[in-house]
Formats: structure tokens, sequence, C-alpha cells
């Protein structure tokens, strides 16, 4: 049972990154309450405090976009992946479990004494 409710939890986080990801570099300024993906409050104090005035135009930039998107479209295949081979998934972690409770389990004694006299 756990090993099912890892795996729907790890759907639902790959989901839920993935949308984030894909979505929030392109909505655009006051949508939602949100700020702009390159003029945010976080951003500009970072690039104040570090001293990299270049970093808020770097993270406007259309390629920085594309890259968050592209980690978030990959975060979505990977949750569907997982969809599509849930049975498989479960069957890996209720194996992986099952070693490592044989691993914990103690070893049989055995006798590392050689039957030579001594």
């Amino acid at each position: 049972m756990s090993a099912k409710l890892s795996v729907i939890f790890y759907i639902i986080l790959c989901f839920e990154i993935g949308i984030v990801l894909a979505l929030l570099p392109w909505i655009p300024q006051g949508t939602l309450g949100l700020s702009d993906w390159g003029n945010n409050y976080f951003l500009l104090y970072a690039a104040r405090k570090t001293g990299l005035y270049g970093l808020q135009t770097v993270v406007a930039s259309g390629w920085v976009r594309g890259a968050v998107t592209g980690l978030g479209v990959l975060n979505l295949g990977m949750a569907f992946w997982e969809i599509f081979h849930f049975n498989q998934s479960v069957a890996a972690l209720q194996l992986a479990g099952a070693s490592a409770d044989n691993k914990n389990a103690s070893p049989a004694k055995t006798n590392h004494v050689s039957g030579n006299q001594r």
C-alpha cells in the first residue's frame, strides 16, 4: 500500500512542478497577482546583493524562459510515464523494500573456524 501511495505522490509532485515550470515564465505581469518573471522582488534583491546586475536581463531572456519551460515539459513527461507504468513502478518499489528487509534480518550464524586442528 505504501508503494502505491509513494508512486501516486510522486506523480502529483511531477505534475505540480511541471505545470509551474512550464507556465510561470510566460504569465504576464499582474495575472493572478503575480509579478513579471524577469522583474520580481527576489530577483532584484539577489542581483543587488551579489552585484550581478545583468542577472535580471539574463533571467528575463527568452532563452532562460525556454529552458525553464523545457524542464517543466520534462517533468510532465515523467508524470505521464509514471502513470502509464504505474504497476511496474509499484512492483519495483515493493521489490526494493523486500530486499532491504532481507538485508536487515539477522543472518544465519555461521562457524568461521575451519575444521583443522590447532
